[in-house]
C-alpha cells in the first residue's frame, strides 16, 4: 500500500472516479465526490490486498487462476460490506431487496477483474530475473550472511532465506521472495519451500514424493506435484 506507483494508481483511479460520477453519484456535489470515491477506492483495494495476503498461504499452491477467483470472491464479499457500509453511513442509503443481488454481484465482478489484472501485473511485469548482479533478495541479509541461496522456507507469515552463510527470517510472502531470486538456477518444490538447484547434494524418492540434502540447513520435501521439475534439473532420474 505503500508503494509509490500503488500510492499514484490509488490517486488517479479515485480522482477520475470522482470527476466522473459513476454509478449514480453524477448527482451529488463534486466536493462531496471528491471525498467519497478517494476513500472508498483506498478502503477497497486495502481490504482486497489483506484478503490476498490473508490467503496466500492456502492459495500459492492452487493453479494461478484458482487462486486468483478464489482471492476475488473473497474480497468482493469483503468490498461488497465496505461499499453497503460507507454509502450507509455517507448517503443514508441502501439497495431495494429487489436490486440488492444485481448490486453485489456489480461489486464482485468488478473486484474480480481488478484482482486478476493486479495479479497478471505481478505475475508477468518485470522482476528481480531481469537485472543483473547478486540476487536482489541478499539486499534484506545481514552483509555476513549475504551467500549463494540455499533455500527459502514459509513459517507463518515469514520467509526463512537460508544461505551457505546462515539464515534469517524476513517478513514476506513466498512468491514475492521467489521474485526476488534474480538468476539463481531452482524452483519451488513444495507449497512451502523454494531450493536453489546448484545447492542440491542428494535427492532420493520418499514414496510419492522426493527429499533434497541441501548444501546447509535440513533436508526439503519436495511434493508430488513438483517431482517433474527436480527430474527436470536432473536431480532424479525421469
Amino acid at each position: 500500500m505503500g508503494h509509490p506507483v500503488t500510492l499514484a494508481g490509488l490517486a488517479a483511479a479515485g480522482l477520475v472516479l470522482a470527476l466522473a460520477g459513476p454509478f449514480g453519484t453524477d448527482g451529488v456535489a463534486l466536493t462531496t465526490r471528491l471525498a467519497y470515491w478517494p476513500l472508498l477506492v483506498v478502503a477497497t483495494y486495502g481490504a482486497a490486498a489483506l484478503v490476498n495476503t490473508t490467503l496466500a498461504p492456502v492459495t500459492r499452491a492452487r493453479p494461478f487462476w484458482q487462486d486468483v477467483v478464489l482471492t476475488g470472491l473473497v474480497a468482493g464479499a469483503v468490498v461488497a460490506i465496505i461499499v453497503l457500509a460507507v454509502n450507509r453511513a455517507a448517503f443514508g442509503i441502501w439497495p431495494d431487496r429487489d436490486d440488492l443481488p444485481g448490486f453485489l454481484g456489480t461489486l464482485v465482478a468488478i473486484t474480480l477483474v481488478v484482482n486478476a489484472v493486479v495479479a497478471l501485473g505481478s505475475r508477468h511485469g518485470p522482476t528481480a530475473r531481469d537485472a543483473t548482479g547478486p540476487p536482489p533478495i541478499l539486499q534484506r541479509l545481514p552483509l555476513d550472511k549475504r551467500a549463494p541461496l540455499v533455500a527459502l522456507s514459509v513459517e507463518d507469515h515469514y520467509v526463512r532465506i537460508r544461505t551457505l552463510k546462515g539464515e534469517e527470517m524476513v517478513l514476506m510472502r513466498l512468491a514475492d521472495a521467489m521474485r526476488e531470486v534474480g538468476d539463481t538456477p531452482g524452483a519451488q518444490v513444495h507449497r512451502s519451500h523454494w531450493v536453489g538447484f546448484g545447492q542440491v547434494r542428494a535427492a532420493r524418492r520418499d514414496g510419492d514424493r522426493a527429499l533434497l540434502t541441501m548444501a546447509k540447513g535440513p533436508e526439503i520435501p519436495v511434493s508430488r506435484a513438483n517431482l517433474p521439475k527436480i527430474k527436470e534439473a536432473g536431480l532424479l532420474p525421469r
